[in-house]
């Protein structure tokens, strides 16, 4: 009977837990740590005010001060080299900087673009191909952002810049189509308080941006590195 009670009690019921004792499969990769950043940074708030400047510029001009539009299109171009400048001089680059800096430019040049066009400065066609290319680099920054966001994948997170989940490298053309843009819509503000007309040099650019514009949208397609998807899940141990 000793013997009969010592083997039923040895005995573990198929139905006990064994989580505590149970080893995580091996093909289980432990979780991937979250890189935050720090963005409150200088260069980062000199760009947020350009962001900011942009709809008061758009205002001005619709109601034809050209003045006061030219002096806030001047200083979001100086705070445009500035931030850049302090970034590298300072080693204060952050992965947002590199998406918020041309969204300031990319925010500039929609709102002048649409008020230039409404007030007949600018010609609707240009401002078609503009725009056209804004909206489709503005739909795939969407898609790269939440493919490449470290789960969980919440909208609070989506616009958290602190994680940073993918980086913008504008490609050669861009930059040159980014800088031709605005000289076109700034000397386009400032046409009405110069002293001479400039229609022919400013017909000459217009369609010198519609070249560059349709060029850089298509150098984002076929240039591999122009978006960089960072935290990438590091390979399955076997």
């Amino acid at each position: 009977m000793r013997t009969e009670s010592t083997s039923a009690s040895s005995e573990i019921p198929s139905s006990t837990p064994a989580a505590h004792v149970t080893s995580p499969p091996a093909s289980q990769t432990p979780p991937q740590d979250v890189i935050h950043e720090d963005i409150y940074t200088i260069p980062n708030f000199l760009t947020a005010t350009r962001l900011v400047a942009a709809p008061f510029i758009g205002y001005l001009v619709l109601h034809d001060q050209h003045a006061w539009a030219v002096g806030l299109f001047a200083y979001a171009g100086i705070t445009d080299m500035l931030d850049g400048w302090i970034a590298r001089k300072w080693n204060t680059k952050t992965v947002v900087g590199t998406v918020i800096d041309p969204m300031a430019d990319k925010m500039l040049m929609t709102v002048l673009t649409v008020c230039l066009a409404i007030k007949g400065a600018l010609p609707a066609w240009v401002a078609f191909i503009i725009l056209g290319r804004d909206v489709g680099l503005a739909i795939s920054a969407i898609y790269y952002r939440w493919i490449s966001l470290p789960p969980p994948k919440t909208f609070t997170r989506y616009w958290d810049f602190s994680l940073p989940s993918a980086e913008v490298r504008p490609t050669t053309i861009s930059k040159y189509n980014t800088f031709l843009q605005l000289a076109l819509v700034g000397m386009t503000t400032a046409a009405p308080i110069l002293g001479t007309d400039i229609s022919p040099v400013l017909t000459v650019m217009q369609y010198v941006v519609a070249t560059t514009t349709v060029w850089s949208g298509a150098s984002y397609l076929y240039t591999k590195d122009a978006v960089k998807i960072l935290n990438k899940p590091g390979p399955k141990k076997s």
